[in-house]
């Protein structure tokens, strides 16, 4: 009888558990080759690939009983990224070979023994690092996504002959060195390609400088959908933890493309309205990353906001509130990051006409109210700044294309967004948030402190439109995000002034 252990590990949301992944080979019975230990669908046809690839690999598969424990026995296995880890076992302990101290084996196989890009290379490496694991044998391109991480030696495999050449020390296979991989910075629109609409562009400066939500209402044609897919361009890069953060959760998800390095550009998503809950918070058997997640430090856009369906938004609530998601299942429960800046855009009515300058709007008082209702209060309140985008005349469009070159460009825009973050990179250096619309009530005490006027204009405004315990503390916020843009170090009355003109119609 034969029995080697070898280590591995698992995901479970963006966190890892060790694995073992024990087999026992005896040839006292008939030969038979199964896995236990709870595997899903995927794990158990690991035997198939398995087989193939070793007896492609111009090894004898051996023909005895082969048993394969997962352990923790009561943890569901999920996941193609056991092959490497059984491969390896039976490899080993078919040839009396040793299992190489301190390390692990995660990997997806072809049937011809090649091995195959695969996800989460990256909470692998940041495992490994942190339980004192040196060496992790996994795919050639999957390699680089982990050797990202310095202290933990990354062997990339192009295949099960690489493995065994390496254990009988007839190859040598140097450890990855992370490479950097090279990226245009590409934006769709430019804010100098946009007409028309400066107190926009000023409120989009405003959010993305302190990571504020906005929700924007139009017309067809005002240019809302441009001015969200611009915002891009006026983001700063993320910082390095903030590029782990945003890695990780791209990495276990399985979007991050073979030999795939660092994302250092923030994440804009736009999902459809027709997006169900899951797709949008997350969830499955196995939970799965929601685009809340996907966009984690970088741009949420819901277009036609009035369009998505209520329980759908409804589920935005927890996200929009904590920053996280938590997804429940009867065997496990998993928790992702969502702290993300939300961009959403709606029209007035629903043929979007409403106070039109020229066109009629043909909508009842009931289909208009009917389609408002669609957005809750809770949600609207959850939302920083509410802006209208009205429509361009056409005079103004052909005087704008005449002086083009005079307009702001995006980059220049970007530049003062990037000051007023540097600024509170420093400000929350011994906090566990990045941006002025993350602070807490606590927080906000510490960091945004009002002068006598800017308090008086704010109790004058509070108790005059009854505004709640989070309207009062968002106004502070984005005050203190339009004093920072300013370079200022207290928050002044005229700051105040022009935060208290993002609220919406109702607070008004």
């Amino acid at each position: 009888m034969m029995f080697v252990k070898i280590p591995s590990a698992t995901n479970r949301g963006l966190e890892s558990i060790k694995v073992d992944v024990e087999v026992n080979m005896t040839k006292k019975k008939l030969p038979c080759f199964e896995i236990v230990g709870l595997p899903a669908k995927a794990v158990s046809e690991s035997k198939e690939r398995v087989q193939a690839a070793i007896a492609n690999s111009k090894m004898d598969f051996p023909t005895r009983r082969i048993i394969v424990n997962l352990a923790p026995a009561d943890v569901p296995k999920e996941g193609s990224f056991y092959d490497l880890p059984i491969a390896a076992g039976i490899i080993i302990s078919t040839m009396n070979l040793n299992v190489p101290e301190k390390s692990l084996f995660f990997g997806e196989i072809s049937l011809d023994g090649s091995l195959r890009h695969t996800r989460g290379a990256l909470l692998l490496a940041f495992f490994a690092k942190e339980n004192g694991i040196k060496n992790i044998f996994l795919p050639f391109d999957s390699a680089n996504e982990a050797a990202v991480l310095r202290g933990v030696n990354v062997y990339p495999l192009k295949n099960l002959e690489d493995l065994v050449n390496f254990l009988l020390e007839k190859k040598e296979i140097k450890p990855a060195k992370y490479r950097k991989e090279k990226r245009k910075n590409f934006y769709e629109f430019d804010m100098r390609d946009i007409f028309g609409q400066e107190k926009a562009k000023r409120a989009l400066e405003i959010a993305a400088a302190g990571g504020h939500n906005i929700f924007m209402i139009g017309g067809p044609g005002s240019g809302k959908t441009m001015l969200a897919r611009a915002i891009p361009g006026i983001l700063p890069p993320l910082s390095e933890k903030e590029s782990l953060e945003v890695t990780k959760i791209y990495s276990i998800s399985g979007n991050i493309p073979p030999k795939g390095s660092l994302i250092e550009e923030r994440p804009f998503r736009a999902p459809h309205h027709t997006i169900s809950s899951a797709g949008l918070i997350g969830g499955g058997t196995y939970p799965k990353p929601g685009e809340v997640t996907l966009a984690h430090r970088g741009v949420l856009f819901l277009d036609e906001l009035n369009e998505f369906q209520r329980s759908t938004l409804e589920a935005l609530r927890q996200p929009l509130e904590d920053g996280c998601v938590a997804i429940s299942r009867s065997k496990e429960r998993v928790f992702y990051p969502a702290k993300h800046m939300l961009v959403a855009s709606a029209n007035p009515c629903p043929c979007g006409y409403l106070n039109h300058r020229k066109k009629e709007c043909h909508c009842t008082e009931r289909e208009i109210e009917r389609y408002r209702k669609k957005i809750s209060g809770p949600i609207l309140d959850r939302v920083d700044m509410h802006i209208e985008v009205p429509d361009v005349e056409t005079e103004k469009i052909s005087k704008n294309l005449e002086r083009k070159r005079n307009l702001e460009s995006s980059r220049d825009i970007k530049k003062r967004v990037e000051g007023a973050r540097d600024v509170q990179k420093k400000r929350f250096l011994k906090e566990n948030i990045f941006t002025n619309a993350e602070m807490g009530n606590k927080e906000v005490e510490r960091y945004a402190f009002l002068e006598k006027g800017a308090k008086d204009l704010l109790s004058r405004a509070a108790f005059r439109f009854s505004f709640s315990a989070r309207s009062y503390f968002k106004v502070i916020k984005i005050g203190r995000t339009v004093a920072d843009l300013e370079g200022k170090e207290k928050v002044e009355s005229s700051h105040i002034a022009e935060a208290l003109q993002y609220k919406t119609e109702n607070e008004k």
